[in-house]
C-alpha cells in the first residue's frame, strides 16, 4: 500500500496551479496527475476545497479550520462538565 503524503496548503495551491498549466498546455487531466504525482480523485477535491485560493489565503483557511475545531471540542467538553454540575446540583449523583 502507498504512504500517504500529507501535503501543506501552499503545496495543494501550487499544485492545482501546475495541473492547470499543463491541462491548458494540451495534456488530459489524468496524465496531469500523474505527473504531479496525486490521483484524479484528490485533483478534483482539492480544486473544490481550495480551487481559487492564494496560497496564503489556503495557509489561514487551513489554519481557522483547525481553531474551530479546537473550539468545538471545547463547548462539548464545557457543556458535558454543565450537565455533570447539573445532576450533582440536583441531587442525581
Amino acid at each position: 500500500m502507498a504512504r500517504r503524503k500529507k501535503h501543506t496548503p501552499e503545496q495543494v495551491v501550487n499544485l492545482l496551479r501546475q495541473i492547470e498549466v499543463s491541462v491548458a498546455n494540451g495534456k488530459t487531466t489524468s496524465v496531469s496527475c500523474k505527473e504531479a504525482e496525486i490521483t484524479e480523485q484528490t485533483y478534483y477535491r482539492w480544486r473544490k476545497e481550495y480551487g481559487g485560493l492564494q496560497v496564503d489565503q489556503a495557509r489561514r483557511l487551513k489554519e481557522l479550520e483547525s481553531e474551530n475545531a479546537k473550539l468545538k471540542r471545547l463547548v462539548s467538553e464545557l457543556s458535558l462538565e454543565k450537565l455533570v454540575l447539573k445532576d450533582i446540583a440536583a441531587g442525581n449523583f
